[in-house]
């Protein structure tokens, strides 16, 4: 069972595996339509696509994010189109070092099922390998999946100033409020730390071994429990990728503010802090 990560070579190998469900999560946040056009264009042999703005995420309930949280029947429904069961093991890849691919293993995750993986290093890794290749749409047969939401992984924006230790997953440039490209405000929330998810990767696009992040995120939260941790980034999806890398660390789940920033500052009301991360950080 693969609940964390899984390389080019394992994941070829498994490939006529009837219970396994491949899904391609690529995405450009500049273009939307890119990922699923590249998709069609070529993929992994027998995946399905899912889409981080259609699919991913859902008309606003929890939050007013950019990627608002689906809910507890839009994920159920997708999970049954893309073809996952109970005991389905499930692999996302993406074209971005997880970025967008950790946002369906966490939504699986969130769902109460563990048997999905992120394929590491993405599908520039599995070119890489010289792999197989499939162009245009591939479907799978309905799944059966009824999923529970792990509703205490998840904070609203309500609750956000009582945080134990609030960690953004953005670029440095972005929480210090240099630079704003997506959202109407520039900056962080206030009493944030910062942890780029990039951070999380070795020079190669793959990921740190589990070791060193294990390392990384106890110098990172202090005295801090992981439970106690919550990840929050522009639109709770790069976050995702904090979360899959502490749980490939081996560490307790934290948890995700989904609205993240672009929810935060909608509401002009909302202190707004710049400048560079405080004490209490790598």
């Amino acid at each position: 069972m693969y609940t964390t990560l899984i390389n080019a070579e394992e994941l070829h190998n498994n490939l006529d595996s009837p219970e396994w469900v491949i899904v391609d999560c690529r995405y450009d946040l500049a273009d939307k339509d890119k990922g699923r056009a590249s998709y069609l264009q070529s993929h992994i042999p027998g995946a399905v696509f899912a889409d981080v703005h259609d699919d991913l995420s859902g008309p606003p309930l929890t939050d007013q994010g950019r990627h608002p949280m689906p809910s507890t029947d839009h994920l159920n429904a997708l999970f049954c189109r893309l073809g996952i069961n109970s005991s389905s093991q499930v692999i996302a890849y993406d074209a971005t070092q997880g970025a967008f691919a950790g946002r369906l293993w966490w939504l699986l995750r969130y769902m109460g099922h563990t048997r999905v993986a992120v394929l590491d290093g993405g599908w520039q890794a599995w070119q890489e390998a010289g792999l197989p290749e499939r162009s245009g749409d591939e479907t799978n047969a309905s799944g059966r999946f009824t999923g529970i939401p792990q509703s205490e992984w998840l904070v609203t924006v309500d609750a956000v100033p009582d945080c134990k230790l609030l960690v953004d997953s953005r670029d440095p440039a972005r929480y210090q409020g240099q630079v704003e490209p997506i959202d109407k405000t520039a900056g962080h929330i206030p009493g944030a730390i910062n942890h780029f998810w990039q951070q999380n990767l070795q020079d190669n696009g793959r990921f740190k071994d589990a070791r060193e992040l294990q390392q990384q995120f106890s110098r990172l939260f202090a005295e801090t429990a992981p439970e106690d941790v919550v990840f929050y980034c522009g639109s709770g999806v790069t976050a995702c990728h904090n979360l899959l890398a502490l749980a490939h660390a081996g560490m307790m789940p934290a948890k995700l503010y989904a609205g993240s920033w672009s929810d935060w500052c909608s509401d002009s009301s909302r202190p707004v802090t710049t400048g560079p991360s405080p004490g209490h950080m790598e």
